[in-house]
């Protein structure tokens, strides 16, 4: 015990304790800076649960789920394309993908058919009526953005943007690199 109290003893000398000091600060710093950190990455996921939350609130009046608005969305951006590939993109299996379409199409909101050269492939299209419920759903998201980003100027929104998709080209590249996410 007194060798190990000595020892605390001859490292602290009054030569060596600024040393210790600034290891000590770096020590901190690193850790107020990883306590940050995980403090964003907090903040991020609370920001988009909380965010879709609100939107499927706004939306259930219009007898819209989540699952439903994601697959309308993107398929007005993609209208047409295969099954498959919409189940790829959304990142969701292809049986669930299907529960989800068997209900649009009941509802008249999307179209499957069959692909002009290989017929075993279905292809989704959006129906008149779905674009009357995607612009209903443009003008909620609208206002809703509205609501949530009114505090930022136009130049904080631009880099807000451009952090987040840096943040985003992060994250594909590590899903995309498996050996990668492992270290």
């Amino acid at each position: 015990m007194a060798r190990v109290q000595s020892a605390r003893a001859a490292r602290t000398t009054p030569e060596t304790a600024p040393a210790n000091s600034a290891r000590a600060s770096k020590g901190s710093a690193a850790d107020a800076a990883q306590r940050r950190d995980i403090k964003l990455g907090y903040l991020i996921h609370d920001v988009s649960r909380m965010r879709r939350t609100v939107f499927d609130q706004l939306m259930k009046p219009l007898g819209i789920t989540r699952a439903q608005w994601w697959v309308l969305a993107h398929l007005s951006r993609h209208d047409g394309m295969a099954q498959t590939q919409l189940a790829d993109m959304l990142d969701v299996g292809k049986a669930s993908l299907g529960s989800v379409l068997d209900r649009l199409e009941a509802t008249g909101f999307i179209e499957r058919r069959p692909d002009a050269v290989d017929r075993r492939m279905k292809r989704v299209f959006l129906t008149r009526s779905s674009l009357q419920v995607l612009e209903r759903l443009i003008d909620v998201e609208s206002e809703l953005n509205e609501k949530i980003l009114g505090d930022l100027g136009d130049t904080d929104r631009n880099e807000l943007i451009r952090m987040l998709s840096s943040i985003k080209m992060s994250l594909s590249r590590i899903s995309n690199s498996p050996a990668d996410a492992a270290e």
